[in-house]
């Protein structure tokens, strides 16, 4: 079949629509919807911990404006009102992912956009718990097997830019489609206008270290929502987008793998996606675990530290500069000061990122004491391909104390890597640690329980009652 430009097009988009439409829960395997549970118990637990940073509060009020004052039909997790779904998903989005402490996939972190969409239209269409949990599921298969198909290839320059929250996009729209109970032809063209909604790739916010990074997440959750609402409502044509050249992948790729679309439907890629035990950027997880072990079990007093040396390096995360740091995201994607707020606080989230911490003396001193090895530097998209091909970057640690004594270990699965993935009992004790402080001892505790047990639940709406202040 040939479209008006005289494009021979594929079946690729109508295949994953069919995958899409007719997943159904008694499909997935139970290991499988264990881990859709506990990515929605982690994500909601981080975005919870981000609640006092200044970043979610702008988000907070630039919904509210958007939503025309408050009052709607999904929850906003960081306060507790309702708003309408894509008023709260831009809050709950953006928040999942301020801390940077969600998880990462090969290409991006699916969570911040698939989890909150499919809660608040789970909330919005009362939905039972076995639907939202097929709904969580199918996004994240339907979102790995596009962004697949639009990587860049192995040794593409990271400063030219790369499509994570383009992927996105398309994992928050299969969460939505399926949630209104979309048919194979509704998906279709769900994914076509995902497409023409799909931000340009960018390095732009990673060059700038701009907060911004962050509201990306936000934007595509209500893009997707507001694009699904135009499919329900009927338009004409609009099919095969991930076929037709240049309707997305050729924009996002010098490489495309239409082949990705259709592979391994029988399996379920999702239970490859890396869970984060820090807040901070994806390269930067296994140096902090290594060291922040090492601190502990050694004593290791950081006002004695003489250097720290991670080798091999990571592009671009060896950032330093004596003057400070100025912004949430120059600090959360710098080894040297990240390692410096952990070794000098006794718990791990939005306390890391006090703005006053960017610039203080004692946290400067020690970050220039954090420098790399002699080794040749892990490149971004060559760490990425390695997770993708089974492998993982080894780091080595060495810390020298100031009267000589030197600790060396080293580390390439660290706690939430799918060869290391947190027991259960890790995630509830991660997500009670950053919802305590937000909505108190027992209202954590019966959010947590109500997740635990959420393909039990009736109707979705009901999570509304514990995120009440």
């Amino acid at each position: 079949m040939k479209n008006v430009f005289g494009f021979e097009l594929g079946t690729y988009t109508k295949e994953l629509s069919k995958y899409v439409s007719e997943m159904s829960y008694d499909k997935i395997p139970e290991d499988v919807l264990e881990r859709a549970k506990m990515l929605a118990l982690h994500a909601i637990g981080v975005a919870l911990a981000a609640e006092e940073l200044p970043q979610a509060k702008k988000a907070e009020i630039a919904a509210r404006y958007n939503n025309g004052g408050s009052g709607g039909t999904a929850t906003v997790w960081t306060t507790g009102e309702k708003l309408s779904p894509t008023s709260a998903c831009y809050v709950n989005s953006t928040t999942t992912d301020i801390l940077d402490w969600e998880d990462c996939a090969w290409t991006g972190h699916p969570t911040a956009c698939v989890i909150p969409v499919a809660i608040a239209m789970a909330e919005d269409l009362h939905k039972n718990g076995r639907e939202l949990l097929t709904a969580i599921v199918t996004a994240y298969e339907a979102y790995i097997r596009v962004a697949m198909s639009a990587m860049p290839p192995e040794d593409w320059d990271h400063a030219k830019g790369w499509g994570i929250v383009s992927f996105q996009n398309m994992g928050a729209a299969m969460a939505a489609a399926k949630l209104m109970d979309f048919d194979e032809n509704q998906v279709n063209q769900a994914i076509g206008i995902t497409c023409i909604n799909t931000p340009i790739i960018s390095s732009f916010t990673q060059a700038t270290m701009s907060n911004a990074y962050h509201y990306q997440n936000g934007q595509s959750s209500q893009c997707a929502i507001i694009g699904c609402i135009n499919v329900r409502d009927g338009f004409d044509n609009l099919y095969d987008g991930l076929d037709m050249p240049y309707a997305y992948t050729e924009f996002l790729t010098v490489e495309p793998k239409r082949e990705w679309l259709t592979k391994d439907l029988d399996k379920f890629l999702m239970m490859r996606i890396l869970v984060k035990h820090w807040p901070a950027n994806m390269w930067i997880q296994t140096p902090i675990e290594l060291i922040h072990n090492m601190a502990k079990d050694y004593g290791i007093d950081p006002e004695h530290i003489a250097e720290i040396i991670v080798d091999p390096p990571t592009q671009y995360r060896m950032r330093f500069n004596e003057e400070g740091f100025t912004s949430l995201m120059d600090a959360q994607f710098s080894m040297p000061f990240v390692i410096s707020t952990m070794l000098y606080s006794d718990k791990a989230g939005a306390n890391w990122y006090d703005e006053k911490l960017y610039k203080d003396p004692k946290i400067i001193a020690l970050a220039k004491k954090i420098k790399g090895g002699s080794s040749p530097e892990h490149t971004l998209q060559g760490s990425f391909v390695m997770f993708q091909n089974g492998s993982f970057p080894v780091k080595h640690v060495t810390i020298i104390m100031d009267d000589g004594t030197v600790y060396q270990r080293s580390m390439a699965e660290h706690k939430g890597h799918p060869d290391n993935m947190f027991e259960r009992e890790e995630f509830c004790e991660l997500f009670m640690n950053n919802a305590v402080s937000s909505l108190g001892e027992t209202r954590a505790k019966q959010l947590m329980d109500f997740i635990l047990n959420i393909e039990k639940m009736d109707d979705i709406s009901k999570i509304s009652d514990f995120f009440v202040r």
